[in-house]
């Protein structure tokens, strides 16, 4: 998680020692997951994780995201030559599955030709070339397994919070302008927007894999391995986000206030009546299936990073990332998952992490302690708000909004200046925080490096 600079890190550990110790966090945090859910009397990690290899795999993205996350880091002869063994195999899958009466899915071939590429790397290969292609497959594997535990923790929210505080946030969210409520009405309108939004939201692994393929292009070439990449910031979200589905559960407007609430809703509002927020705000029952995944929003937290990590890249990928992350807002409101609130706890979040992440900027090394700070007070406080003063925020709106629009553009302001803004101004002694260069060297970001060119 933090950088080999970092105040955090003990330098004096070895290298495999670290990879050990990492190796043993993740089997026991998989393992720990899988006997919950034994226990609990779902689909387990590990289980999910055996259907992707040889039985039917939940879908073919993550998995192609990981291999080619993988191919960037070993050398360009083997790269075609990998792909297309991974398309043959899912291919014979495929085949095979229609034969066995299964359904056809793809991500197999790829998920086997990742891991043997890991086998072949590390028997194989020696120096810096099994390093870095090891490094690469570490990553793609982190992603699998990281989607395989998500989707174990979205039950185990299920299970253990039988009430939501939908109400707390619908009363709160008047205060934003009820935008799901906005969002929804031109959405659910419109089947072409409704189309591209469904596409851009069920695909943002693949707009994250893009801006990863960027920032590891040169890993192959004599250039290190950078510091820091969007992949980790993915991770990192993923790991902490979901903590909070437990402290603030919620299942979005479409559930609690709509049709898909399975008799569980407070009534069929969304997206074309308001619900009325009035009353006093309770936790409401809701079933053991609807996962309690919206606070935070962590498709935004995801997209904003996409966005942020794009800012390094050429024209067409800045362009690309702000599309996707719009498209990813957009979508978030207009299907009804989310609440206004919940996309400012993501965005705040995502800043607090990157934030955490990223090399600390010379010559101010207390400025990103400051930022983790003010992005944890604002979850914190908004989240506290939504809870115990949705009432006051539906009643004083104007106020509320201000206070939290205020509080965000503060921070996301506070970050840019700390992280952007001086590479704008580049100064001779400017460090990169994300480079891939020695930070204790000057370095002078090339045009297509700056996040203005």
């Amino acid at each position: 998680m933090f950088t080999e600079h970092s105040p955090f890190l003990n330098e004096g550990v070895p290298p495999r020692t670290k990879v050990a110790i990492g190796i043993a966090l993740v089997a026991t945090f998989m393992c720990a997951l899988q006997v919950t859910a034994m226990l609990c009397g779902f689909r387990g990690p590990l289980e999910r994780l055996i259907s992707d290899y040889v039985g039917t795999p939940a879908g073919f993205t993550v998995p192609w995201a990981a291999l080619v996350v993988a191919l960037v880091a070993v050398p360009r002869e083997y790269r075609l030559p990998i792909a297309g063994a991974a398309l043959g195999l899912d291919v014979v899958f495929v085949v095979g599955r229609e034969y066995v009466g299964l359904p056809a899915a793809m991500g197999s071939g790829a998920l086997v030709v990742l891991t043997g590429l890991g086998v072949f790397a590390l028997t194989r290969w020696t120096g810096p070339q099994r390093d870095t292609a090891l490094k690469g497959v570490a990553t793609g594997l982190l992603l699998v397994l990281a989607t395989k535990a998500g989707d174990a923790w979205l039950a185990i929210t299920s299970l253990t919070r039988p009430t939501v505080l939908d109400e707390f946030a619908v009363r709160a969210d008047v205060a934003l302008g009820q935008p799901s409520w906005v969002m929804g009405q031109l959405v659910q309108h419109h089947s072409v927007l409704y189309f591209v939004l469904h596409w851009v939201y069920l695909e943002l692994s693949a707009a994250a894999t893009v801006v990863a393929i960027y920032q590891l292009r040169n890993v192959t070439t004599g250039g290190r391995w950078p510091r820091h990449f969007v992949v980790r910031t993915f991770l990192v979200l993923g790991l902490v986000g979901p903590l909070i589905y437990l402290m603030f559960p919620l299942v979005g407007p479409t559930y609690a206030f709509g049709s898909a609430g399975g008799g569980f809703q407070v009534g069929d509002f969304w997206p074309a009546l308001l619900p009325p927020v009035d009353g006093t705000a309770v936790p409401i029952a809701f079933d053991t299936s609807t996962p309690r995944n919206c606070m935070p929003s962590l498709h935004t937290a995801w997209a904003l990073a996409v966005f942020i990590h794009s800012r390094s890249g050429p024209r067409w990928l800045r362009v690309g990332g702000t599309c996707w992350l719009v498209g990813t807002l957009a979508a978030t409101l207009g299907f009804g998952f989310h609440y206004g609130v919940d996309l400012v706890v993501g965005a705040a979040l995502c800043l607090a992490v990157e934030s955490a992440l990223r090399e600390p900027v010379r010559p101010a090394p207390h400025a990103r302690l400051r930022l983790i700070a003010g992005g944890v007070a604002l979850i914190v406080g908004l989240m506290l708000c939504v809870r115990y003063l949705s009432e006051w925020m539906a009643h004083y709106p104007i106020m509320f909004g201000l206070l939290i629009i205020g509080a965000f553009a503060t921070l996301a302001y506070g970050f840019y200046g700390t992280f952007f803004a001086r590479v704008e101004s580049v100064s001779p002694g400017f460090v990169d925080p994300a480079s891939t260069h020695d930070a204790t060297r000057p370095f002078t970001p090339s045009a297509q490096d700056q996040p203005g060119s």
